[in-house]
């Protein structure tokens, strides 16, 4: 069987369910064995000439109550053992999703996606097959087994010992074969996270591989990784069948022979007194320990496989989580909205440049801030920050003059609405998407903050209008009503802290500028973060931020700002020329 201290509860978790289907298996294997009993007692009397109708029927009642037996047994360990196995994969995959959903960015930047998804299936699904028919064969190896043994040794002790050495033997040699197929299956695991990487990523850049007709280069990738994986497959099935069904199997067949030839030159001499019926019950029992000593080779085989996709497992569950509260945060603050950064720096984990330098600010509650800087400036980091993201020294950003370290991560996430970059929408409707805080849809709160984004026309032009269905990762809508669907949401939430990164800038000026007034409005007193590259998207908020190489080099309202901030002069006159160009060619 699998232990580890991420499956160990599993074991009593579901005890109730292990037990009875071990009992059930157990009563289905001491029955089992009265069946060549039976037809042993046939062949016998009909061998000697004493078989009578009516000995036959009893003979037959006998078995018909023995399948009966067999039949409840079976279908009860199946239910349990089998469930088990479903049940237990279940809880692991459940287990595995929400230790996902509490690692960091950083554990993402390092694991591919298609990695962390093959974790999911061909991982799980062995578990699956170790707990449901490990359990099945482990059992049988030991009961059944067991109970053959005793019984081919009451018949003939000599023939006993001719057929269980090759069978200790095979067992033996199934140790060294199963640590050979636990490389093979290693092996095989790899190019199958390696496809779904490929095939995941490439259906996210999809429109992209199009844009530049890389079709015919992608398909060619693809198949080369894919044959990598079949080839994989191909070579641990031929190994798997080489081994136990040629080499197992002609061991088998061969002492299967032996025991004829034998067996038939005892009842020739009347060695021992063996007769016919003994060598039928005999090679019945035979033929029954087959399947326990080959369940030892196959749950070897298992288990290693299992071993191996439970040591994938491992790394992620036992995977630290790194972005955490601490012990002594303070939990009954409600935050208002006072953002105060002291000395700031910070360098990603596993960098070697600082992306933020000392940076010290204080947006007062209640304020709209406009961040604008060359691309790559430390903009988004700054806000990912605000938003725990990352861990960060203590004393270096404080929310109400609290230090954030100390703030649990759900009290500031909750307080924060943020809109990123990427402007991820899920494949749902698009008031689903809208309302993604709440539990319940609130039409009247979606239409408002649809209204406010400058969205709600364009949704009401769709066939289902509130109720469209997205595509994935909302690929049914241009780019511009993604970012103000987004920014709907962000607003729905109506939290203290609302962050705009760099999310109007797919849509026309005058919808900008709809937007920004909207949100002058509706976020009067409550605080507003926005980043943009265009200095009309913040050049009527109260106060704009210009960041260079992860320094604030100016801070101050617009007019300020052109007056004594030079980089920002530079980005107006680059912006103005840009315009003065645009209306020429128009």
């Amino acid at each position: 069987m699998l232990f580890g201290k991420n499956v160990n509860k599993y074991y009593f978790k579901y005890l109730h369910f292990f037990l009875i289907g071990i009992v059930a298996l157990i009563f289905v294997d001491i029955y089992q064995l009265k069946i060549p009993e039976i037809i042993g007692d046939i062949v016998g009397e009909i061998d000697r000439s004493t078989l009578t109708y009516s000995g036959l029927v009893e003979y037959v009642k006998e078995m018909i109550v023995v399948i009966a037996i067999m039949f409840v047994g079976r279908f009860a360990w199946r239910i349990c053992i089998f469930g088990n196995g479903a049940r237990i994969e279940s809880d692991m995959r459940s287990q595995l999703f929400k230790k996902s959903e509490l690692l960091s960015q950083l554990y993402y930047q390092e694991n591919k996606v298609g990695s962390v998804m093959a974790l999911y299936t061909n991982d799980l699904q062995t578990i699956r097959h170790v707990f449901g028919g490990g359990t099945v064969m482990l059992v049988d190896a030991a009961f059944l087994g067991i109970f053959a043994f005793i019984k081919m040794f009451r018949e003939n002790q000599k023939l006993t010992f001719i057929a269980v050495i090759p069978l200790i033997c095979l067992a033996c040699c199934s140790v060294f074969i199963g640590r050979f197929m636990r490389k093979k299956f290693e092996l095989r695991q790899e190019a199958y996270a390696k496809l779904s990487d490929f095939s995941q990523e490439s259906f996210s850049g999809l429109s992209v591989i199009k844009a530049f007709l890389k079709e015919k280069q992608e398909i060619k990738r693809f198949a080369k990784i894919n044959k990598d994986n079949m080839d994989k497959n191909i070579d641990f099935v031929k190994t798997a069948m080489l081994l136990e069904r040629l080499f197992f199997g002609f061991l088998i067949g061969s002492v299967f022979v032996i025991l004829y030839a034998v067996g038939s030159y005892y009842i020739y001499k009347g060695i021992d007194g063996f007769e016919v019926d003994a060598l039928v019950k005999f090679i019945s029992y035979f033929d029954a320990l087959i399947w326990p000593m080959m369940a030892i080779a196959q749950l070897i085989n298992l288990r290693s496989q299992a071993k191996a996709s439970m040591g994938r497992i491992d790394q992620l569950l036992n995977h630290p989580i790194d972005v955490k509260d601490s012990d002594d945060v303070i939990n009954d603050h409600v935050i208002n909205g006072e953002i105060t950064f002291k000395n700031l720096s910070f360098t990603y984990p596993g960098g070697n440049r600082e992306v933020l330098k000392n940076i010290s600010l204080t947006i007062p509650k209640g304020t709209s801030i406009g961040l604008i800087g060359r691309t790559g400036c430390g903009k988004t980091t700054l806000v990912d920050l605000l938003l725990r993201i990352y861990n960060i020294e203590e004393d270096k950003i404080f929310i109400d003059d609290i230090d954030i370290m100390k703030l649990p991560i759900k009290t500031v996430r909750d307080a924060v609405s943020y809109v990123p970059q990427d402007n991820f929408l899920f494949s749902d409707t698009i008031a689903n998407n809208i309302a993604f805080s709440f539990s319940d849809v609130n039409m009247d709160d979606v239409k408002k903050a649809s209204i406010a984004s400058d969205v709600d026309s364009n949704i009401m032009e769709f066939n289902e209008q509130y109720e469209t269905v997205l595509g994935e990762r909302g690929v049914t809508v241009s780019g511009g009503q993604k970012q103000r669907i987004s920014i709907a949401r962000a607003l729905m939430k109506n939290s203290e802290i609302l962050i705009l990164d760099d999310s109007v800038s797919a849509v026309d000026t005058k919808t900008e500028e709809t937007i920004i007034n909207n949100l002058k409005q509706i976020r009067e007193g409550k605080t507003t973060i926005l980043i943009a590259h265009r200095i009309t998207t913040v050049k009527k908020l109260d106060k704009i931020i210009v960041m260079d190489d992860g320094e604030i080099v100016g801070y101050g309202t617009h007019e300020e700002l052109e007056k004594t901030c030079p980089l920002y002069q530079e980005m107006v006159y680059l912006q103005r020329l840009e315009d003065d160009m645009g209306e020429d060619y128009e």
